[in-house]
């Protein structure tokens, strides 16, 4: 729903241009040829999927796909305990990594939050089937 509210959007200048020249500036005694109605809105149609593929994966807000920031929000496994630093695996790769609230041993899963030079910044992931908080006493 959203993809379709914005395309609508992306079109809102086709339709106004179009409703423009067939009518009102025929009620001024402008004619525009066909052809010229045609070009005009055969452009704006050819600006609107140059731009389109952009806007509909979120324009400037999207999330990076490539290098360490696109980590932020996965889930990696420790490998070498975090006391605070240590090896998580994220996705078969190994990262140097820093726990930023208490510690998290080797099998644990942890949260990617940040990036930090080469380091990624990790939180322990909460886990409601154990019902028990976190070893630093934070909860």
């Amino acid at each position: 729903m959203r993809n379709l509210i914005t395309l609508l959007a992306l079109a809102a200048d086709e339709i106004a241009v179009g409703l423009f020249i067939l009518i009102v500036l025929p009620r001024f005694g402008v004619a525009v040829p066909l052809w010229a109605v045609a070009v005009i809105i055969g452009i704006l149609l050819v600006k609107d999927f140059l731009i389109a593929p952009f806007v509909l994966r979120g324009g400037l807000s999207a999330r990076p796909r490539t290098g360490p920031e696109s980590l932020i929000g996965k889930t990696a496994v420790v490998v070498e305990d975090l006391a605070p630093e240590g090896l998580v695996k994220i996705n078969g790769e190994l990262w140097s990594a820093e726990c930023i609230k208490g510690t998290a041993k080797r099998g644990e899963k942890v949260v990617v939050v940040g990036v930090k030079g080469t380091k990624v910044l990790v939180e322990r992931r909460a886990s409601p089937e154990s019902g028990q908080p976190p070893r630093d006493g934070s909860s």
